[in-house]
């Protein structure tokens, strides 16, 4: 590969390889997708949509246990400290989605599906299905629904989350098509003839 290809390849941005990864391999589960996508608009403050009417210094100290918790899964690798993190911030406000939301995704790494399912459940109630919280949440239960092969069921919490703003749950959504497995196996091996310098007469 020419040292310009290699210059373009480290230029995509987390969503064109998202989309490069759907449609090359359309038919394996997104992995670190999953992680960047529960990340989507973090930051964004007019997004914040945890419906607590918490204020001050509660509301700070719930705020730190959650970045801790999240610093134990993404730093240390450690869901389960994430999740007594979490645990306490639900012990100082049970009304806040997000840390229902946080608690689930922790759950899921440690394979307690149905564990990650109720919260999952509670974020949405709490949330109200509107906002970050939410799209985050339909997105988790969709891919749970996915990996257990509850096909319908995913497709309409993807449906929900891209109604809210994913664009993770859009690319997942297409790669749910009948159809898109067929076009990518097409794609990647005209793909492979141009990489080979084949072209059809």
């Amino acid at each position: 590969m020419a040292d310009d290809e290699v210059e373009r390849a480290d230029d995509l941005s987390d969503r064109d390889r998202a989309i490069l990864q759907q449609i090359f391999n359309p038919t394996l589960p997104a992995t670190d997708l999953d992680q960047r996508s529960m990340r989507e608009n973090e930051d964004d403050e007019s997004a914040d949509d945890d419906h607590d009417d918490t204020g001050g210094i509660l509301r700070q100290k719930i705020l730190d246990l959650e970045a801790e918790g999240v610093r134990a899964v993404e730093k240390e690798g450690d869901a389960q400290k994430a999740i007594e993190f979490f645990n306490q911030t639900i012990e100082l406000n049970d009304k806040r989605a997000s840390s229902y939301n946080n608690r689930a995704q922790a759950k899921r790494l440690l394979a307690d599906v149905e564990g990650a399912k109720a919260d999952l459940e509670k974020a949405i109630q709490l949330s109200k299905g509107r906002g970050r919280v939410a799209r985050q949440a339909f997105t988790q239960r969709a891919l749970i629904n996915k990996l257990e092969g509850r096909d319908d069921l995913a497709r309409e919490d993807f449906r929900k989350a891209v109604d809210l703003g994913s664009e993770f749950s859009r690319l997942q959504l297409a790669a749910m098509n009948p159809y898109a497995a067929m076009c990518n196996a097409m794609m990647t091996e005209m793909m492979r003839k141009i990489a080979r310098g084949e072209t059809d007469q």
